[in-house]
């Protein structure tokens, strides 16, 4: 009944629209207000003004009609009354506009008997006919494909989507002016790539027609900052779109939003301190306290706390876990101190692979609490500086939040003999099946031999951060166009 009902409101609409076509011009070039509708709330009775939006309610009582103007930064209620507007002006809108159209505006401010602030109305102009109608304002839209595929029409509905989307564009303010006044420059980076490396991830392939090439969508922009770095720019960040060809769940996206920056001369040390600083200013520009409600769980950024993960991850196997060198070993070891699904265990195609995918099930997911988790196995980032006092462990460390990595950071590797090493050890993995393995990127070994300074770089999911902030359970709920079947 629904879509019937729906299908002869648009038959009603379209033979509006007709008219309208034969009587003037449907579909007006523009309108100059004298106010946005967020200024128009905050104005005094009497101020001559004139606006525009999108009509989202409507209440007629014969020869008076109250009417509510949208758009996402504000809302006024608008009255048109016959005496205000004449018989003409009224008899267009009550035969003519519908909830959802564009209209234009020209009247002065009141407050009504009740006290809600209004336009008195004394001229109209409809400029974007509807032909759809929007989703009731009570219930919103409650189906998840069409509130995803058709995220304009949650926003409208929705005010807590709506409000989640403005926390964004905040959030991505922030963090720039942060950058910017800590000294860093923001670069570009090119997301069509010959090789897929810079991260653990199945990348995603396309194919350049006029090279007759194989491409690969950015896994990460680590290689291409760095090469920035190698030319003197000391201090580099990049807001990008990265892509991972991975599965769908509430946590990951297969085109997420990533801030990566490089420091040279500093290390991962450097790092910890930096991002602490920033998150505790994001959280406290956006919260206004570092400790606030994420699902029920109240998540205190005053107390943060750290976990070594090499020493935790010998204490859940009862051995050290780096002095594995087989992967048959190591898959039979994990078995036997039985923390993990045997089936997850045989599909485990790399050393690396395996241990990651221990400390997923066993730590990761268990950790509530902010915490840095530092001190990892040399084996899982080819890109990561060894540790001056044990090779086998790298200077690096993960930001943990709610089981999320929210950060992935370290001391970079800028010995060009080592790192080829690395990529070779990753393309062994490759050639077991990981398809999560870097591929060797000649180009980039190329820079390292020119050489490069000390560095240390960071990653950050912002859609993870951002789903915190705004009280989202998913991450498709904190961008405005998620993938849907």
């Amino acid at each position: 009944m629904e879509a019937e009902n729906t299908s002869n409101e648009y038959e009603i609409r379209k033979a509006k629209l007709a008219e309208l076509r034969r009587e003037q011009v449907a579909y007006k070039e523009k309108f100059e207000p004298t106010h946005t509708l967020e200024q128009i709330m905050n104005l005094p009775d009497g101020e001559k003004v004139r606006a525009c939006g999108r009509i989202t309610g409507r209440r007629g009582f014969g020869k008076l009609m109250f009417c509510d103007l949208y758009d996402a930064y504000g809302h006024i209620q608008i009255e048109m009354t016959l005496n205000n507007l004449g018989e003409e002006q009224f008899a267009f809108i009550k035969k003519y506009m519908d909830i959802g159209d564009f209209v234009g505006v020209e009247g002065e401010m009141f407050h009504t008997k009740v006290g809600e602030l209004t336009i008195r109305v004394n001229k109209f102009e409809l400029l974007t006919k509807a032909l759809r109608p929007l989703p009731e304002k009570y219930h919103g839209v409650v189906d998840d494909d069409i509130r995803f595929r058709q995220r304009y029409l949650d926003v409208i509905a929705n005010d807590k989507a709506r409000e989640t989307l403005k926390t964004r564009f905040k959030f991505f303010k922030l963090l720039r002016t942060f950058m910017e006044e800590h000294g860093f420059i923001e670069v570009e980076t090119p997301i069509l790539q010959s090789v897929a490396s810079g991260a653990a991830a199945k990348p995603f392939i396309t194919h350049h027609n006029a090279l007759n090439k194989e491409m690969y969508l950015r896994i990460a922009p680590e290689l291409a900052l760095k090469e920035i770095v190698a030319a003197g720019f000391n201090k580099v960040f990049e807001i990008c779109k990265n892509f991972r060809n991975e599965g769908m769940d509430p946590s990951h996206l297969q085109e997420f939003t990533n801030i990566e920056w490089y420091a040279a001369y500093w290390n991962f040390e450097d790092n910890i301190k930096f991002v602490t600083e920033l998150f505790k200013y994001l959280i406290k520009e956006i919260k206004g306290s570092l400790k606030f409600e994420y699902q029920g769980v109240e998540l205190d950024f005053n107390n943060i706390t750290r976990l070594d993960y090499v020493a935790e991850m010998n204490k859940i196997l009862g051995k050290n876990i780096l002095d594995y060198t087989e992967l048959d070993k190591l898959k039979k070891d994990v078995k036997a101190a039985k923390i993990m699904n045997g089936d997850e265990i045989d599909a485990a195609k790399s050393i690396p692979a395996l241990i990651d995918l221990m400390f997923k099930r066993t730590l990761r997911e268990k950790m509530i609490q902010p915490v840095v988790v530092y001190n990892y196995p040399a084996c899982l980032i080819p890109l990561a500086r060894r540790n001056d006092k044990d090779n086998r462990i790298i200077d690096m460390f993960q930001f943990v939040v709610n089981g999320w990595e929210l950060v992935k950071a370290y001391s970079e590797l800028v010995d060009p003999e080592t790192q080829r090493e690395t990529f070779e050890e990753q393309m062994r993995n490759k050639n077991q099946g990981d398809e999560e393995a870097f591929e060797l990127d000649e180009d980039f070994l190329l820079c390292m031999e020119h050489g490069m300074p000390p560095i240390s770089g960071l990653g950050v999911g912002l859609e993870r951060l951002i789903a915190m902030l705004t009280d989202q359970e998913t991450l498709r709920d904190v961008i405005f166009f998620p993938i849907v079947k």
